[in-house]
């Protein structure tokens, strides 16, 4: 094994791990959004909107992540709508993990007691000032874990574009073992950097699950 070519090919490796940093946090991001907006419609008054949410959700958590990217990189630009790569990696990875954050959001308000949400109706407030002030603080609290792993999650999926050429860590870790055949030290080194932006998420997450839990008084 040499593992000389570290150092020779530092500069792609680092170029590929920013790139991974980057789907992995505005993937993250964009879901985020889209399955908080899509957990609202679930438990909406209003049917139409929970029948919308519920087949985003049946659709996009039961489509494989590789086979939602091949379709928007390649059937976008049939359709009029051209970007580059990465943001087509970027808009995949939101509308496959945006299904799971949603789960994730509907069940932390639905853990939410009962009793609370009506109370605050009674006392005169709307949908949207309930979700705002009572639900979703709350909910926070008992997100938090589900949603670091949802974000590992997301991490992890985003080598899957290295199937579709974005310059991410696994794509140029597929380039520099082609140049090299040095794939047990390329692949390792690969492995290694998941694994530790991974645990560093695990990490954020547990001590923003602990502060929450403290300040809102949750327990574990």
């Amino acid at each position: 094994m040499n593992f000389a070519v570290v150092g020779q090919y530092w500069g792609l490796i680092a170029q590929g791990i920013g790139i991974t940093v980057g789907l992995g946090v505005l993937g993250f991001l964009g879901a985020m959004v889209l399955g908080t907006v899509m957990a609202v419609f679930r438990i909406s008054p209003i049917p139409p909107l929970r029948i919308f949410g519920a087949i985003y959700v049946e659709v996009f958590r039961n489509i494989p992540l590789l086979s939602l990217l091949i379709l928007i990189v390649f059937g976008l630009p049939d359709a009029g709508l051209r970007l580059s790569l990465f943001w087509s990696a970027v808009a995949a990875i939101v509308l496959a993990s945006g299904a799971f954050v949603c789960e994730t959001v509907r069940s932390g308000i639905n853990a939410v007691g009962l009793g609370q949400i009506e109370a605050s109706r009674a006392i005169g407030m709307s949908f949207g000032q309930v979700l705002r002030h009572v639900v979703l603080p709350q909910a926070l609290a008992t997100m938090v874990q589900p949603l670091t792993n949802v974000f590992i999650g997301t991490v992890l999926g985003s080598s899957l574009a290295a199937a579709v050429g974005v310059a991410e860590l696994t794509n140029v870790t597929q380039q520099i073992n082609l140049l090299t055949a040095e794939a047990v030290v390329t692949f390792l080194l690969t492995g290694l950097v998941y694994l530790a932006i991974c645990l560093l998420i695990g990490a954020g997450g547990g001590w923003l699950d602990r502060r929450l839990r403290r300040v809102t008084g949750v327990m574990a």
